[in-house]
């Protein structure tokens, strides 16, 4: 095997890779994901690590809530931004 044939199959497998890891940290969209941030939303506690963990996993997904007329009180609260200006996540702009 030349050098370019092997350079192409390296390239090809990190590719493959890469694109397994992308399909593996996919978000699964939950609102429910977000009930430790609950207490921090609706009063003026500070959110918990683990509020702020799952605020951070479930980002990708913000913007869909908002847009749910069940959810986006609580979204576009200005607790919920109180929150996650706590927890370092910008708010999103959708």
């Amino acid at each position: 095997m030349n050098t370019k044939t092997a350079c192409l199959a390296i390239l090809a497998l990190a590719t493959l890779v890469l694109a397994q890891v992308e399909v593996s940290t996919a978000v699964t969209c939950n609102p429910l994901q977000l009930s430790p941030c609950a207490a921090a939303i609706t009063s003026s506690g500070k959110p918990s690590g683990t509020c702020c963990a799952k605020l951070k996993e479930q980002r990708p997904c913000l913007c869909q809530y908002m847009r749910n007329p069940n959810l986006q009180k609580f979204i576009k609260s200005p607790g919920a931004k109180r929150v996650s200006s706590a927890c370092r996540i910008p708010y999103p702009k959708c």
